[in-house]
């Protein structure tokens, strides 16, 4: 039997995410979209519960379009506020469309996301080694200057705590304890 980070429980979603996806280096602007938008989402929630919702996530924001997004309407607000498979919250559905407005700005500035939000960390993830869930911090330094960054070019719900579980799960830090089977995978 794995060993898994104790966060994963026997929730098989959870398992799937941590085996495949969680900590694993992103560099495709689109998907790391998805993740910011996601995250923000969160806010407040589990992230299971965000995982169980991503499929109707997708389908409800055009498959995290920027420029889709960007251009929502009223009424697409008011068609995604009665959408029964995201999390309904007016506003975690306008950040969403402002964030991805300042999204394509930052890929203008900077010619990608990717290149502007790994530079938070010089470009190579970060690998911590901890030995219990307990000793992963909420936030960081890094976290913190990311999220006053991305709050002064126009982003919304990107506070430290949501920029580190970004991070976390875009694979800029490895946050797999070191028992765990991921750890050295990554």
């Amino acid at each position: 039997m794995k060993t898994r980070c104790a966060w994963t429980g026997t929730d098989p979603i959870y398992i799937k995410y941590h085996d495949t996806e969680w900590g694993v280096a992103l560099h495709e602007d689109r998907k790391l979209f998805e993740f910011l938008i996601l995250e923000g989402s969160q806010a407040g929630l589990s992230w299971l519960t965000i995982l169980k919702k991503r499929p109707a996530y997708r389908k409800a924001f055009d498959y995290f379009d920027p420029e889709k997004i960007a251009a929502y309407n009223l009424r697409k607000v008011k068609t995604l506020l009665s959408d029964k498979g995201i999390v309904r919250n007016k506003l975690k559905i306008e950040a969403a469309i402002q964030n991805a407005g300042a999204f394509l700005a930052l890929q203008r500035e900077f010619g990608s996301f990717d290149a502007y939000i790994w530079r938070f960390i010089g470009g190579k993830a970060i690998k911590n080694a901890w030995k219990t869930t307990a000793e992963i911090p909420a936030r960081t330094n890094v976290s913190d200057l990311m999220s006053r960054d991305l709050v002064k070019r126009g982003f919304k719900f990107v506070g430290p705590k949501i920029c580190y579980a970004f991070m976390q799960a875009v694979g800029m830090v490895n946050d797999h304890t070191v028992d765990c089977f991921r750890y050295l995978q990554i």
